[in-house]
């Protein structure tokens, strides 16, 4: 049968309800498409998670190696060192046996020990060669020096101000305090101009120097030594050294630095060191010792008042040094005065 071109375009006509399930068919699709892209993806994602939590996990079980490890080491350690201090499986202390340990103290006790012995062995060898009374090597000079009291290279007062110079007075009332009549009464009267030598005598015998015989100077008579007026006393003496014996007739010379001399007095007569006071045989064997004095007053005038007058005394009538100039103390003393009205 053949059909005619009519019939042909009634068939060829659109059908609504057949285009409407095409393109719900062709959304589905899409979708359909989409979701296998997105689980595609999702796929491809999830390897790189899983790396991370692989990673993370990796690193926490290190972290717990690690801290195992460290405690393991800190246990160690603490058993090393427990062991170190007593291990009780060998029974060592800081690591040594009880016969270690006994062995080692006998050998250090009987060296030191030996040591010991040889030190005061050699102690008692050099003391057997010394003598307690008089050193064997004496760095001191053979020339004693001179000092003076009050102990000032510059004397300066005034006068009529007392609390200006009771320093000084204090400082020669402490001196002669050993000097008084009655504690010197108690010693010996020597030969006077003799050596008083006592080498054999075990106990040796102090010679009298009594305070009396300074006079004027002594504080006794006047209790301001000279200072209130202006006239000023001022005690010399010689340094002690052992054994010394001075030759000829020692005394003590005073001069002003001036061009006019300057009046003094000198006690005892002239200045006189008797030598009798010599030899000094030291502390130990001559504990009351005393050194003879001289004083010197000196006669300042109106003119002199409110003047630096310099004094130089040295040793006289002697061997005994008293000019060398590496020492100005040996043999001299120099110091200043100046009285102010």
């Amino acid at each position: 049968m053949s059909t005619s071109p009519q019939d042909q375009d009634q068939n060829q006509e659109p059908n609504p309800e057949k285009e409407e399930q095409k393109k719900e068919e062709v959304k589905e699709e899409v979708k359909e498409e989409v979701k296998a892209e997105e689980k595609a993806e999702e796929k491809e994602d999830k390897p790189e998670e899983k790396q991370e939590e692989k990673t993370t996990e990796e690193t926490k079980e290190k972290t717990q190696e690690k801290g195992t490890k460290n405690e393991e080491k800190k246990e160690k350690n603490d058993e090393a060192w427990g062991d170190f201090i007593y291990n009780p499986r060998t029974g060592e202390f800081l690591g040594r046996t009880a016969s270690s340990w006994g062995l080692i103290l006998l050998f250090y006790l009987v060296f030191y020990g030996f040591l010991a012995g040889m030190f005061s062995l050699t102690m008692w060898v050099m003391l057997q060669t010394l003598d307690e009374n008089v050193p064997r090597h004496q760095d001191r000079v053979s020339n004693p020096g001179l000092v003076i009291r009050p102990h000032a290279a510059e004397i300066t007062f005034n006068r009529s101000d007392p609390s200006d110079y009771s320093q000084y007075i204090q400082q020669l009332h402490n001196l002669l305090q050993q000097y008084n009549d009655s504690i010197q009464e108690r010693n010996d009267l020597c030969l006077v101009g003799e050596y008083t030598e006592q080498d054999k005598e075990e106990v040796k015998k102090v010679c009298q120097f009594k305070r009396s015989r300074l006079r004027q100077c002594s504080g006794l008579p006047d209790t301001s030594f000279g200072f209130t007026e202006g006239h000023p006393c001022i005690i010399i003496k010689m340094n002690r050294v052992i054994g010394l014996k001075p030759h000829g007739d020692p005394y003590i010379n005073c001069t002003a630095k001036r061009d006019s001399p300057l009046q003094m007095q000198y006690f005892p007569s002239e200045g006189r060191l008797d030598k009798m006071f010599f030899p000094y045989y030291g502390k130990k064997a001559h504990p009351d010792y005393v050194q003879p004095l001289v004083a010197v007053k000196l006669l300042l005038t109106k003119d002199d008042f409110n003047v630096e007058q310099t004094v130089e005394c040295k040793l006289e009538g002697t061997d005994l040094r008293n000019n060398d100039e590496r020492d100005k103390f040996l043999g001299r003393v120099t110091f200043r005065v100046k009285v102010s009205e």
